[in-house]
């Protein structure tokens, strides 16, 4: 009297695929945000490294972008759910 349970998953591995890619661009930009070696006296105030166009510009758009794919990758569905010539 074993029974056996099909076990469904949401996601397929092309979901998985773009939430991946979603997270290396959400990292990128948190990587360009971050700067770096911006200041090498902490006594200075280097105002065009703090308020470069690459952190100022770049790196948010990189993350809402990252952002929106994440969403596109979860609300997305998968080409072939039981569709046999429907």
């Amino acid at each position: 009297m074993s029974e056996t349970k099909a076990s469904f998953s949401i996601f397929t591995k092309d979901n998985y695929k773009w939430m991946l890619i979603g997270i290396v661009i959400i990292a990128a930009g948190m990587l360009l945000m971050s700067g770096g070696a911006s200041n090498k006296d902490p006594n200075v105030f280097d105002k065009s490294a703090v308020y470069s166009t690459t952190r100022i510009t770049i790196a948010p758009i990189l993350i809402l972008a990252g952002l929106v794919i994440e969403i596109f990758a979860i609300f997305r569905k998968p080409k072939s759910l039981n569709t046999k010539g429907e």
